[in-house]
This record gives structure tokens, sequence and C-alpha cells, in this order.
């Protein structure tokens, strides 16, 4: 008998719904790597194609469709940068300082024809120069590593020695590239919102280039004061150049690492095997995600239809690079090879047939369109690039079971083993911690990214950096502010 009082035992229904409960709380844990870093990427193109609310006009989308995505970007009226979009101040906050001098972001003008030509100047470069240059910085950067990497922290101060070298036309001092690669990898990871940005390492490279603008090799851009200048020299080729060719690189050996017969015939076949990897990797991977651009005038469609002006129009590439393939998401680097196209077969890696370009035509623009703001390195970047990936192959097997998404917040976690070592008895054991460790940090970074995120989303919508430059363009002298 039960005694007057006593507390009722749980019956096996709740035991066994506390025991169902705790099993569900357990597949969740276990399942978040391989769903929550997903969602967390998705939401943040999201919130990049939405931030300017009504106005942000999604291409490819239902207003213009893939067929004409080359068409709007090209237009005249497409031309806007930053001004009236507020899209701006988030980009604006992640690459200060100095964001109004850099070029990508500078509206045009006699400021932007004057900044672009300095940039060509220093780009113009001898393509066997550009060779040399590149060998010289990987194979000093490369010596004596093996084991478990980050390919973009491996090859970051590559490019910054490389870029160094391009402006000042010297070999690049400790000092200078430890500068660079701090405000580089600042730059890039506040980009990935894996963490805070931290000024004061990004200031320390504008006075040290401010200190040095009488050493570069080339004319400046006229009419700019010295700090302007030096910002100028820190965006343009010592944050984008830095960051983009250390994700272009960080990209293209994961794929390497995780194709083995790929990486074999790369090893063994020429360069123009290699270019299609290359281009495979920035079609399945590329460097920019959505690109802004503002109408300055009314863009018609046809059938009254048009983009009035003041418009922010978000293209996105990985979208239009996806667009009219056959299972766009697998990495096939025989899309490029002339002779599978017309054949309609695949080629064997190990037989690759080295075809210029494609006879199908491919929704390819890894660096933008000619008529709308291209990347001035469009033709030394690849140059460097091949060279780059060349001698780590030459040097290393790569291997890599991380995960490998197009932002690659993980920084491609990779194992290099030099080719004379050979892989040890340990190999295999490796590659699982490393499968496992990525795994679970995915899920910690991506719950970082999405609160850092929304933070930084808040923090450059209160400073309001790209707004405020452009209100006080047009107030008198003495009244404009200034951002530390």
């Amino acid at each position: 008998r039960r005694r007057v009082g006593a507390r009722p035992r749980p019956g096996a229904g709740t035991a066994m719904l506390t025991v169902l409960s705790a099993a569900v709380a357990v597949v969740v844990v276990i399942s978040l790597p391989w769903w929550l870093p997903a969602r967390v990427v998705a939401l943040r193109v999201r919130v990049l194609t939405r931030i300017n609310g009504e106005e942000s006009i999604p291409v490819p989308g239902d207003l213009v469709g893939v067929d004409r995505f080359k068409e709007v970007y090209s237009h005249p009226a497409a031309s806007g940068r930053s001004r009236g979009a507020a899209l701006s101040d988030l980009f604006w906050y992640w690459l200060a300082p100095g964001p109004e001098m850099h070029q990508e972001h500078l509206e045009a003008g006699e400021r932007y024809d004057a900044v672009a030509l300095a940039t060509r100047r220093v780009l113009a470069v001898p393509r066997t120069r550009v060779e040399e240059l590149t060998r010289r910085c990987v194979n000093r950067a490369l010596r004596d590593r093996r084991g478990m990497v980050r390919l973009r922290d491996l090859v970051m101060p590559v490019w910054a020695e490389f870029s160094y070298e391009l402006v000042f036309g010297e070999p690049c001092p400790p000092q200078a590239r430890d500068l660079i690669v701090g405000n580089a990898d600042d730059v890039v990871t506040s980009l990935k919102c894996c963490g805070l940005r931290h000024m004061d390492r990004r200031d320390r490279l504008t006075g040290y280039l401010v200190e040095r603008l009488s050493d570069v090799r080339h004319e400046l851009p006229q009419g700019l004061s010295a700090r302007e200048q030096a910002l100028y020299l820190q965006g343009a080729f010592f944050n984008t150049a830095v960051v983009q060719m250390s994700e272009a690189t960080a990209h293209v050996l994961m794929v390497l690492a995780q194709h083995p017969r790929v990486q074999t015939a790369a090893r063994g076949g020429d360069d123009r095997y290699l270019d299609q990897v290359i281009s495979e990797t920035l079609r399945l991977y590329p460097l920019f995600g959505i690109a802004h651009r503002v109408t300055t005038g009314e863009i018609p469609l046809g059938d009254g239809a048009a983009i009035p002006a003041g418009s922010v129009l978000c293209f996105n590439y990985p979208e239009f690079h996806r667009a009219g393939l056959p299972d766009p998401d697998r990495f096939d680097p025989d899309r490029f090879s002339a002779s599978s196209a017309s054949q309609g077969r695949p080629v064997h890696p190990a037989r690759p047939v080295h075809l210029a370009r494609p006879v199908r035509e491919i929704n390819h623009i890894p660096f933008g369109v000619a008529a709308n703001r291209p990347c001035p390195a469009w033709r030394l970047a690849p140059i460097a690039l091949r060279v780059a990936v060349r001698e780590t192959l030459h040097a290393y097997e790569l291997d890599s079971t991380a995960s490998h998404t197009r932002s690659l917040p993980n920084r491609g976690p990779c194992l290099l083993t030099p080719l004379a070592a050979g892989r040890g008895p340990e190999f295999h054991l490796k590659l699982l911690f490393m499968r496992f460790r990525d795994r679970w940090e995915d899920v910690w970074r991506s719950l970082v990214q999405l609160v850092l995120g929304t933070y930084m989303v808040w923090d450059a919508r209160r400073l309001r950096l790209c707004e405020r430059h452009f209100a006080e363009d047009t107030c008198p002298v003495g009244v404009r502010g200034h951002e530390s």
C-alpha cells in the first residue's frame, strides 16, 4: 500500500519520454556539423542581399535572369559602387581604414581614374619577372614546412612579400611582411565574421606606408595627401591583393588535396591542364560572393520594364557560375576542356586533353566583367597563381579531409607531406583527426559568425562610414569630421 502523503513514483511512460528526449537531444547535437554551418552561410548571403531593403535587386533573380546577367552587369548605368547603398557601410567598415581611397569602392571620376592608372603601372610587370618573383616567395615560405597547416595562413606571407616587391621593387623585410600579414589577416577574419576588427593592427601598417612613400617605385596618384596615398596602397595591394591571392591559392590547393587523381595529373601535366584546374576551382569557389553595384541611371529591360536609378544590384557570383551546368557542385576540371565539351564525355584526369578554352559557353567571370570595374590583376593573378600551385605540387603531397566551402572560414586545413619523405603509418589517423576536429570547429565557428556578424552589421550601420563620407563631401571645408 502507498503511504499517505508519499510522492507517486514516475511511471514507465514518463521514463520513456525522458529517455526519448535525451536521445533526440544527442542526435541533434551530433548532427550539428552537418547542417548548422550551411544554414549560417545561407543566412549571411540573405543578409547581404536584403540589407538594402526594397531597392536591393538580386541578380540573377526574378527581375534579371541568368541570360541577362552579363548584359546588366556591363550596362553603363550599373557603375555606382558605394554612394547610396546601405550595404556599402558594411564593406567600408570591414575595409577601414581608408575605404574611401580603395579603388574598388571609389565612385567613377577623376580620382578613380588617377588611382586606376597608378594600379596599372604597378601591375605592368613582365611575365618572366612575375614567375620568378612568385617562385622565390613560395620557396622561401615553404622551406622546411610539413605536417598539419592552414593553407591560407601558409600562403599569406607569400603574397605579402610578392605585393611588397611589386610596390617597392626590393625584397620584403620581415618587419614589413609581419605588418602586411597582420593587416590582411585581420581584414579577412572580420570579413568572414570570424573575429572583430582590430584597428591598431591596420593603423600600424598605414603609419609604415606613410613613412615609405618616397621608396615606392612608381608614381603615386596625384592630388592626394600622403596619408591618402598610403591608404590607397594599403587597400589595393596590402588588403585586397594579399587577401584574394591567399584565398585563391588556398582554394586551389584544397581541391587538389581532396582529389588525388587530379593532383597527380596536375603534378605531371603541363600548364594547360593546371589552368583547367584553376578555372574550375574559381568557378566552384569564386572569390566574390555578392558584388553590389548602384545604378546611376535607369536600365531598360524591355516591354516597359526597367531597373530604376538608385537601385542596388547584388550580383551573385556562385549562383551565376552554377547555372546551366549538369551537376554544378561537382569539381570537374574537364568542363574547361574543349574536347570533353565537344564529344560529350569526360576526360580521365590521368590523360587530360589540354586545350585553351571550352567549346561550350560556361558562366564564368572569376575576375568580373571588362565593362564594369574588372579586377585590375586579371592578367597578372593567373600567372602568379599557377606558379605558386606548381611549386607547391613539386614539393609536397597534399591531403585534406576538412570541409571546403566558398568562404573558407576554416582557412584550409591540410596535411603537407614532402614528396621525398612518403606517408608514414600515422597518415590515416592524422586525416581522421583532421576531419573530426574540423567538423566540430565548424559548429563553434558558425555560432561565432552568427554573433559577431550580427554585431558588426549593427556597428557598421551605427557608424555609417560610407553615408557620412558622402554627406560630409557636400559640406563646406572645415565642417568635415574624421573617422579614427
